[in-house]
C-alpha cells in the first residue's frame, strides 16, 4: 500500500479495524485471566475451611500462599522467552492447561509440605501469562489505547472476585462432605475446570499476531499496521531491544520497585479479604463472599475509568501515584475498622479500587519505551520482581498475625509501602512515559495533510 493510500490512525476506520480487533480478543483474554486469577487466589476461601480441617497455622497459610510466588517469580523471564519462539497461541495454551491441572489437585493436599509444594507448582505453571498477554497486546494496538486496553484486560482480577467470592462461599456451605470431600476441596476441583476448558480454546481462538488473523481483510491488517509504526514510543524504544540491555537499565529497575509496591496492595487485598472480613464479625461463606464483590465492583468501575482518562490526557504518572495513595489510606481505615464489619468493608473497597486502578495504569508505563524482545523480557522482569510483593505480603501478614493476633499490623505496615510506591512513580521522568500526543490528534503518514479527528481511543 501507498503512503497515500495509508489511513489516518484516529480515522473513523481505524476506529471501526480496533472496534473489531478490541471484541474479538479482549473479552476471550479477560475470560482466561479472570479463570486464571481465581485459580491463584481460591485459596483464600479454601481456608476458612481447610485450616480447621488439616489443623494448618496462619503461619503455614501466609507461607503456602506465598509459595505460589516462589515458583513463578524465577519462570517469568524464560516463559516469555519460549513463548516469543513457539508463539503466544500454544504457549498460552500450554499455561492454561496445566494450572488447571496443578490447581484441581490442590484439593487433596493433606499436609503442609504437600500444600507448599502444590502452591510452587501452580505459580510455575502460570509464570509467563500475564506478562505474556501485556506483551501480546502491544502487538496489536498502539501506546495511546493501552491504557483503556490494559485497565478492560485487568479488570479480571476485580471481576474474578465479584463472582468468584459468592461462587467460592457457595462451594463451601453447598458442597461441604458431598461424596466425602469438603467444601474446600471442591472448591478447587470445580473451580479449575474452567481454566482447563479454556486453555484447550486458546488453541482454536487466539492467533498469534495480527499478520496470521484469518478474521482480518488485508486492508484491516495495513490499518493496524500503520497503527504501530505510527507509535513514537516503538520508535524511540530501540535501545532496548536485548535481554542484557533491559536487565542494566535503571528506569526498568525503578519501574520493577514501584511494582513490587503495587503488587503488595494487590495481593494482600485478595489474599486475606475473607479473612478480615470473617475476623469483622461475618460468619457463612456465602455472606463473606457477597461482602468481598463490593470492593471489587468499585474497583472495575474506578480501573476503567481512571485507565480512559489517562489515555484521553496521555497523562500516565498521576494516574498510578494517586492511586497507590488512595490504596494506603483504605488499608489504614480497614486496620482501624477491624472489629467493624461497615469500616472494614469501606477501607477494603477504597483499598481495592486504589490497587486496581494503579496496577491497570502502571502497565502503561514499561510499554511506552520498551520495544521488540526488550518489551517481553522487560515486562516479564518487572512483573517477577514486583511479585516478590506476592511471596512477602502473604509470608509477613501470616507470620505478624501469628505473632499478634490480627492483621492490623501487617495493613499498617503495606500502607506504608504504598505511600513510598506513589513516590517512586514521580521519580519516573514525564516525558519519559507521559504521551505528549493529543489524543484526537494524530500524526499523518508521510505525504498527507495533518488531520484532526474527534474519535477518541
Amino acid at each position: 500500500m501507498t503512503d497515500s493510500l495509508r489511513p489516518i490512525p484516529s480515522s473513523p476506520e481505524t476506529e471501526a479495524v480496533y472496534r473489531k480487533v478490541t471484541r474479538r480478543l479482549i473479552p476471550f483474554l479477560f475470560i482466561c485471566y479472570a479463570a486464571a486469577y481465581l485459580d491463584r487466589v481460591n485459596v483464600g476461601f479454601a481456608k476458612l475451611q481447610m485450616m480447621d480441617d488439616l489443623q494448618f497455622s496462619d503461619a503455614v497459610y501466609g507461607l503456602g500462599a506465598g509459595m505460589f510466588f516462589v515458583g513463578y517469580i524465577p519462570f517469568e523471564v524464560p516463559s516469555n522467552v519460549i513463548m516469543a519462539k513457539v508463539g503466544p497461541k500454544i504457549w498460552i495454551a500450554r499455561i492454561m492447561i496445566t494450572w488447571a491441572l496443578i490447581s484441581g489437585a490442590m484439593a487433596f493436599v493433606t499436609s503442609p509440605e504437600m500444600f507448599y509444594v502444590l502452591r510452587f507448582l501452580l505459580g510455575v505453571a502460570e509464570a509467563g501469562f500475564i506478562p505474556g498477554i501485556l506483551f501480546y497486546l502491544t502487538r496489536w494496538f498502539p501506546a495511546v489505547r493501552r491504557g483503556k486496553v490494559f485497565a478492560l484486560f485487568l479488570a479480571a482480577i476485580p471481576v474474578a472476585s465479584i463472582f468468584g467470592g459468592p461462587l467460592s462461599g457457595w462451594i463451601l456451605d453447598s458442597f461441604d462432605d458431598v461424596g466425602g470431600f469438603g467444601g474446600w476441596q471442591w472448591v478447587f476441583v470445580i473451580e479449575a475446570v474452567p481454566s482447563l476448558l479454556l486453555g484447550f480454546a486458546v488453541l482454536k481462538w487466539l492467533d498469534n499476531d495480527y499478520i496470521s488473523a484469518k478474521w482480518l481483510t488485508d486492508r484491516q491488517k495495513d490499518v493496524v499496521r500503520h497503527a504501530l509504526s505510527d507509535d513514537a514510543h516503538e520508535n524511540n524504544a530501540a535501545a532496548h531491544t536485548r535481554l542484557g540491555e533491559v536487565l542494566k537499565s535503571p528506569k526498568v529497575w525503578l519501574l520493577s520497585g514501584v511494582y513490587f509496591c503495587i503488587a503488595m496492595g494487590i495481593y494482600i487485598v485478595s489474599f486475606w479479604v475473607p479473612t478480615i472480613i470473617h475476623r469483622s464479625g461475618v460468619s457463612g461463606g456465602l455472606q463473606i463472599g457477597l461482602l468481598t464483590a463490593l470492593p471489587y465492583l468499585a474497583a472495575v468501575v474506578a480501573m476503567v475509568t481512571t485507565s480512559s482518562h489517562a489515555d484521553r490526557t496521555g497523562e500516565r504518572r498521576w494516574h498510578t501515584a494517586l492511586p497507590c495513595w488512595a490504596t494506603a489510606i483504605g488499608l489504614l481505615i480497614t486496620g482501624l475498622g477491624a472489629h467493624n464489619t461497615v469500616l472494614a468493608v469501606a477501607g477494603l473497597t477504597i483499598a481495592a479500587a486504589g490497587a486496581s486502578t494503579a496496577q491497570a495504569a502502571f502497565w502503561s508505563l514499561p510499554s511506552a519505551f520498551l520495544a521488540g524482545v526488550g518489551a517481553a523480557a522487560g515486562i516479564a522482569l518487572i512483573n517477577s520482581v514486583g511479585n516478590i510483593a506476592g511471596t512477602v505480603s502473604t509470608s509477613v501478614v501470616g507470620w505478624l498475625a501469628v505473632l499478634t493476633g490480627s492483621t492490623t499490623t501487617s495493613l499498617y505496615a503495606c500502607a506504608v509501602i504504598l505511600v513510598l510506591g506513589g513516590a517512586l512513580v514521580l521519580r519516573i521522568s514525564s516525558t519519559l512515559v507521559n504521551d505528549h500526543r493529543s489524543a484526537t490528534t494524530t500524526r499523518p503518514a508521510s505525504g498527507d495533510s495533518p488531520t484532526v479527528s474527534t474519535a477518541t481511543s
